[in-house]
């Protein structure tokens, strides 16, 4: 006599989906160093103007948009498991690189200490920053081109392990690493800076750049042992295999047997411009929070970023944005409650979310009241952004098969990336510009008013790209 017992389902893409989530907050802890100690430590050092670390922000974003055009197809190619250790190994490398851009500098310069530095005035001076600016410059060569492997294998892995009912949910888990990032750099970061510089190590900077750096070296350890492909992981049950399979077998089938697409192919296609549009209209608001947010707590409140308001300002912001983890959630809900499919309920969702960024046009002139109301008003911005990119993320694993999810979450990227590099540069000049000739706009003068403008185009965004979106892609219309 027969019996059968239905087997429980292992878990173990959640185990998969923590280690996305630990390479993202590794990779945004990373990114944040430079935005944390420039204005309060390294500029001082450099002699930097707003313009400077403008230039400095900028080519990190073209380098990182570039390639991204090729990490994608790097990552397809290489599969996730080896892709993944290269890309965190380059850029673990690039972080710790920024420790010795003090030292190349006072060496080409001529001077012996970071004292001699920040005392050096005319001809020295303006050398140093421009010297000192290249080195940096170099050093986020290599950060970004680490770096643009994060999503597409990130992306690619959830593609490999998640049902398409579930990619939304999982995206949004390990995109909340950016802000977990973001939300502990401020409280470790100038700390070490401050620390390290009091026991006369560098000028402190130097030591947070390598120990945030030394993090993404401990996370390749650990993947070569918890990664392995779905279909031949020995931890993943027949249960739990059936249910990340449960989408379609044929489809499946179909994909293995379909040849791969190539990128001429991808980028003539109308899912594809959604999509690369859609990031390229509104990434750049969460880039210039990223690495603007300090400074603009230093120029409007007066709070360097190693006072203990200044890094519970930033703290609160990034705590606000986690809000997002519900951003996920919300496509599923209405899927199971319409039916639907996943494109449509999740346009749905990020209709929603593209409403929310509107409040930004009131932060700096609540400011007047208290910087605490500016700052939950850009949390909540910043929580609208992540909830929007983790399900543009999904859009293109529910538009495009598998195979191709890496080239078109790199394309992304890429778009992300210039759009990320138009801000920064931009930026940076707006400010030096308004604050020298005095510009007035909406009431704000100087720097309050060149803030003003941006947070003006940040807040329209998202709703000018779900309008470019729904255009490209009225209905769900996957590429076969």
């Amino acid at each position: 006599m027969m019996t059968s017992v239905r087997e429980k389902m292992t878990n173990y893409r959640w185990l998969i989906c923590i280690m996305l989530f630990l390479a993202t907050t590794i990779n945004y802890l990373d990114r944040q160093c430079l935005s944390l100690t420039w204005k309060d430590f390294i500029a001082p050092e450099f002699h930097w103007s707003n313009t400077d670390y403008g230039n400095v922000a900028g080519a990190f974003a073209i380098v990182y948009a570039i390639c991204n055009v090729f990490s994608g197809r790097i990552i397809d190619w290489l599969g996730t498991r080896k892709g993944y250790l290269w890309a965190i190994g380059i850029w673990s490398t690039g972080a710790c690189l920024h420790a010795v851009c003090g030292w190349a500098t006072e060496h080409v310069v001529g001077v012996h200490s970071a004292a001699e530095l920040i005392g050096a005035t005319g001809d020295v001076a303006a050398m140093a920053s421009m010297v000192s600016v290249y080195f940096f410059l170099a050093a986020r060569v290599v950060l970004a081109a680490g770096e643009s492997g994060n999503f597409p294998s990130a992306v690619k892995v959830t593609a490999e392990y998640f049902p398409k009912r579930d990619r939304a949910f999982a995206t949004s888990i390990f995109n909340a690493g950016s802000t977990i990032g973001a939300l502990i750099a401020p409280l470790c970061v100038p700390t070490l800076a401050a620390f390290f510089k009091r026991n006369g190590v560098g000028n402190g900077w130097e030591m947070s750049f390598v120990i945030i750096g030394l993090l993404g070296f401990i996370w390749m350890g650990l993947w070569v042992f918890i990664y392995k492909p779905m279909r031949t992981n020995r931890h993943v049950n027949s249960a739990e295999r059936a249910y990340i399979l449960s989408d379609s077998d044929e489809e499946s089938k179909e994909e293995d047997k379909a040849p791969k697409m190539t990128l001429s192919q991808v980028i003539r296609l109308r899912q594809t411009w959604a999509i690369v549009l859609g990031k390229f209209l509104t990434d750049g608001v969460w880039w210039f929070f990223l690495f603007w947010t300090p400074a603009y707590i230093s120029d409007i409140y007066g709070y360097t970023s190693d006072t203990f308001m200044a890094q519970m300002l930033i703290f609160v912001l990034y705590a606000i944005t986690m809000l997002s983890l519900y951003g996920g959630k919300l496509p599923t809900i209405f899927i199971n409650r319409t039916g639907k499919d996943a494109y449509s309920c999740r346009m749905r969702a990020m209709l929603i979310f593209a409403l929310f960024p509107l409040l930004g046009l009131a932060a700096q002139p609540l400011g007047s009241v208290s910087c605490w109301i500016t700052i939950i008003l850009i949390g909540i911005v910043g929580a609208a952004h992540q909830s929007w990119s983790a399900n543009l993320y999904s859009v293109g694993s529910d538009l495009f098969p598998k195979r191709a999810v890496a080239t078109i979450t790199g394309l992304n990227g890429m778009a992300g990336g210039v759009s990320s590099f138009l801000i920064n540069m931009l930026s940076g000049r707006l400010i030096d510009w308004a604050d020298a000739g005095k510009v007035m706009f909406l009431g704000f003068q100087g720097k309050e008013a060149a803030y003003m403008m941006i947070f003006c185009y940040c807040s329209v965004a998202y709703l000018v790209g779900w309008t470019v979106m729904k255009t490209l892609v009225p209905k769900y219309n996957p590429v076969k």
